[in-house]
């Protein structure tokens, strides 16, 4: 529910950017909608990760690896969420519907199989993930362009440190059910010097809109500053992983880069209204 919560989050801040007047019948169907596919994505996930789920502390308690649900009711689940999350999101306009389908592919059936293969499934997985952020914005303009497209990118780079942090102090937990998150497979400096590097790359991204390079997606200097302090937090962290490599400083890592992006999001909104 976090998760859903945290996308439907994503996909209303991009709508109010978005949009030119609030139109709060399209925030409900955006945040209904958006809840529906984040719901279905993850039943799907737990219908085909479910012998794997049951050999991981984190995940043996989901209801198809415990055996609490069969695998027929949470594909019925996720079936009739992706027909409705569709449908809704159809409602608003096509083009969100395009890219709530897309996510839904690229996560199920390319993320998903992918987490047992290879560490570059971080990199595709990054993809639907970046999607809620840009949704919202398609949706109160029915277009896409560099204004989307820009808010895709700062949540597609900010993904890699967030989940190589999970990645790395869940790492024994992972390794139980065989999946390879790290991108150099281990904890180590060279997994460590990747989180930094994709760290200053989000927070650079995330400062472009106050150059008056992305169109309508304006930043003022003033939040251009709290952006780059609140990234400066987050990269604070990326290096004492460096230093350290703990478990306990890569948990630090992720809760600072759960608030960083939470904040971006608020700045930004915040921002465009007093403005």
């Amino acid at each position: 529910m976090r998760l859903s919560i945290s996308v439907v989050f994503s996909s209303v801040a991009g709508y109010f950017l978005g949009a030119e007047i609030i139109d709060w019948g399209i925030v409900l169907l955006l945040s209904v909608g958006g809840y529906l596919m984040v719901g279905a994505s993850n039943a799907y996930n737990q219908v085909l990760e479910r012998d794997l789920d049951a050999l991981m502390d984190r995940t043996k308690n989901r209801p198809v690896a415990s055996g609490r649900m069969s695998t027929t009711v949470a594909m019925a689940i996720a079936i009739a969420f992706t027909i409705l999350g569709l449908l809704t999101l159809f409602y608003i306009n096509p083009q969100t519907a395009m890219f709530g389908g897309i996510s839904i592919f690229m996560y199920v059936l390319l993320y998903t199989p992918l987490k047992t293969k290879t560490p570059l499934s971080v990199f595709v997985g990054a993809f639907p993930g970046a999607i809620p952020f840009m949704l919202g914005w398609v949706a109160a303009t029915n277009d896409f362009g560099i204004e989307p497209g820009t808010l895709f990118m700062i949540q597609f780079f900010w993904q890699f440190p967030h989940f190589w942090a999970i990645g790395w102090f869940l790492y024994d937990d992972y390794k139980k059910g065989g999946f390879f998150m790290l991108p150099t497979g281990k904890r180590d400096k060279g997994t460590a010097t990747q989180v930094i590097l994709y760290t200053v790359w989000t927070i650079l991204i995330s400062i472009i809109p106050a150059f008056g390079y992305t169109g309508n997606l304006f930043l003022s200097p003033a939040a251009a500053i709290i952006v780059g302090g609140l990234g400066l937090f987050m990269l604070y962290w990326a290096i004492k992983l460096y230093q350290n490599r703990d478990a306990k400083t890569a948990k630090r890592l992720m809760l600072s880069s759960v608030t960083y992006i939470t904040l971006l999001q608020i700045v930004f909104v915040v921002d465009k209204f007093l403005r």
